[in-house]
């Protein structure tokens, strides 16, 4: 049965300034989102979230834009629940990681329990006392699975933790340098399953994604796919705020993606990360658009 999408645009950011990443879903419309969708397959266009912007402060649980971060989980949890409801799979495109944290809670409302397959070039799990920014993409799988301490803004001190470690299967993570530099913990050995970029590539893209589904599959009855375009080389797309070393190609990514969106329990998609202030050209735009497309599309080859 072909995937019926549903597109829930997010215009948020975890930084301390507004706009940048926050306004990546209004230029990825006026680069023609919607219409590639929608003639890639059967998309439907449920508009973009009602979100406030963050105060640029350090609240009680250490991270940056509490009232923000709370707004955000409550409305992509109630987006993503009723796109699930009509039977659709909900595509959340725009913003960072933690509009996750929504997609997840509504995944578990849904179905008991939830798994993540992060995509990412950072694992994100930075406790905030330890976290370089405070942006609360430093840490949202973190918090998903409990780890980042609790005075987290309600509604998330309810919420999580929202996974358990056997249920999270991460590829393309490359910061390992930098978290033992800083004196945190990686991921690396406590989750179902761990591949960096290099790993992911000696393995095969779609291999790993589909050996990550089935090591989730063992851990929760369904799973949220989060894909960071971090992920990718800087050759790839620059316009992401923290660009490291190495990565994968958009080949990779897009075969990761057609895996795990054919694979049983995929319960919706997020694509994050896109600051068009570092893409004057649009080129890095009409890319993301081009992927998203080929996504959809695939998901239709496949269902």
């Amino acid at each position: 049965m072909e995937i019926r999408f549903e597109l829930i645009g997010v215009p948020y950011t975890s930084m301390a300034e507004p706009g940048g990443i926050a306004r990546a879903i209004d230029v990825l419309r006026s680069a023609g989102l919607g219409d590639r969708l929608a003639a890639a397959g059967d998309v439907r266009d449920a508009g973009d979230l009602a979100l406030i912007e963050g105060d640029g402060l350090r609240g009680g649980s250490g991270f940056l834009n509490e009232a923000a971060l709370a707004r955000l989980v409550v409305a992509v949890r109630e987006a993503v629940g009723s796109s699930q409801d009509r039977e659709r799979m909900p595509l959340l495109v725009g913003g960072d990681c933690p509009v996750l944290l929504g997609g997840l809670a509504a995944t578990r409302d849904r179905h008991g329990g939830a798994g993540l397959m992060l995509v990412d070039g950072h694992e994100d799990a930075w406790p905030a006392s330890v976290s370089p920014t405070g942006e609360a993409s430093d840490s949202e799988v973190g918090m998903a699975l409990g780890l980042v301490g609790d005075a987290l803004p309600e509604p998330l001190g309810r919420l999580t933790p929202l996974l358990a470690p056997e249920a999270v299967a991460m590829l393309g993570p490359r910061d390992r340098r930098e978290i033992d530099e800083q004196g945190a913990s990686s991921l690396d050995g406590r989750v179902a399953m761990f591949r960096n970029d290099e790993a992911v590539r000696a393995h095969g893209p779609y291999a790993s994604a589909h050996e990550a589904a089935a090591a989730i599959g063992l851990g929760a009855p369904a799973f949220w796919l989060h894909l960071d375009l971090d992920v990718l080389r800087t050759e790839e797309l620059a316009a992401v705020d923290y660009p490291q070393p190495g990565g994968l190609k958009w080949q990779e990514l897009g075969e990761i993606g057609a895996a795990a969106l054919a694979a049983p329990g995929c319960a919706g998609v997020s694509i994050v990360i896109y600051n068009p202030d570092r893409d004057q050209d649009g080129v890095g735009a009409e890319r993301i658009v081009r992927f998203a497309a080929d996504l959809v599309a695939a998901a239709g080859e496949t269902a």
